[in-house]
C-alpha cells in the first residue's frame, strides 16, 4: 500500500522518485530540511520504504544507496527516442527564433529609449539658437575692430605667465639638483625610491614644460613683431 503524499514516507517516496538518481540518506536528509525533517526520520522512511519494495536499495560498506524503482518509469523504445530527439531539436530552433525577436526588441527599445522626445528637441534646439547668437554678436564685434581685451589687461596676463614659467624651471632645476645629490651614491632603485617617496615627475601627469617655454617664445616674437 502506497503511504500517504502528506505524510514522512510519502515525502520521501516522492522525492526519491523525481530526483530518480542514486542518493544516500544525507543527500535526501539535505534536501528535505525544508519539510523540518530530521536525518533519522528521513533514514527510517528510506529503510520502510526498501523494506516494502517501493524503492531499490545497494549497500556499499556500511553505506546505502537507494534508487527509485526503474519498472515504474516508461521507458521510450528507439523510435520513440528518435521522436523525442526531433521534437527537442525543433523546440531548440523555436527557442533560437525567440531569442533573437527579443534581442531585436530590446534593440529597438534601447534605440527609441536614445531618441530624444520632442520637448527636449525644442530645448536643445532654444540653447544651439542662443550659443549661435552669442557668437554671432562677438563676431560682429571683432569684425568692427572692437577690442575685446584691453592691451594693458592682456600684457598682465603675458607678464604674469611669463613669471610663473620661470619660476617652474628654476624649481625644477632646484629639484634635479637635490635629487641627483640624494640618490648620487644611494644603492636603491631611482624610480623605486621616487614611488616609495610618492613623488611624481611633470611628465608622469602629462605636463611638459618645454610646451610651455615654447608658448612663452612665440608670445614674445608676436610682441616684438
Amino acid at each position: 500500500m502506497a503511504p500517504k503524499s502528506d505524510s514522512i514516507e510519502g515525502i520521501v517516496l516522492s522525492f526519491v522518485n523525481e530526483q530518480n538518481r542514486p542518493l544516500n540518506v544525507q543527500n535526501a536528509a539535505d534536501a528535505l530540511q525544508k519539510f523540518n525533517l530530521k536525518k533519522t526520520a528521513v533514514q527510517k522512511a528510506l529503510d520502510a520504504l526498501a523494506d516494502n519494495g517501493q524503492i531499490s536499495f545497494k549497500e556499499y560498506g556500511k553505506q546505502k544507496i537507494y534508487l527509485a524503482r526503474q519498472d515504474q518509469f516508461n521507458i521510450p523504445n528507439a523510435q520513440e527516442l528518435d521522436e523525442m530527439k526531433k521534437q527537442n531539436a525543433e523546440l531548440q530552433e523555436e527557442l533560437a527564433a525567440q531569442k533573437k525577436a527579443t534581442s531585436e526588441v530590446e534593440a529597438e527599445i534601447r534605440t527609441l529609449q536614445s531618441n530624444l522626445t520632442l520637448e527636449e528637441i525644442n530645448s536643445k534646439q532654444a540653447k544651439l539658437k542662443s550659443e549661435v547668437k552669442e557668437m554671432e554678436e562677438k563676431l560682429k564685434k571683432l569684425q568692427s575692430g572692437v577690442v575685446l581685451v584691453k592691451p594693458e589687461d592682456k600684457k598682465a596676463i603675458e607678464d604674469s605667465f611669463h613669471e610663473k614659467v620661470n619660476q617652474w624651471r628654476k624649481r625644477k632645476r632646484m629639484f634635479k639638483e637635490i635629487w641627483d645629490a640624494i640618490t648620487e651614491n644611494s644603492p636603491k632603485d631611482q624610480k623605486e625610491f621616487k614611488e616609495e617617496l610618492g613623488l611624481e615627475y611633470d611628465e608622469d601627469v602629462g605636463v611638459i614644460l618645454q610646451s610651455y617655454t615654447e608658448l612663452l617664445n612665440s608670445n614674445k616674437k608676436r610682441r616684438l613683431s
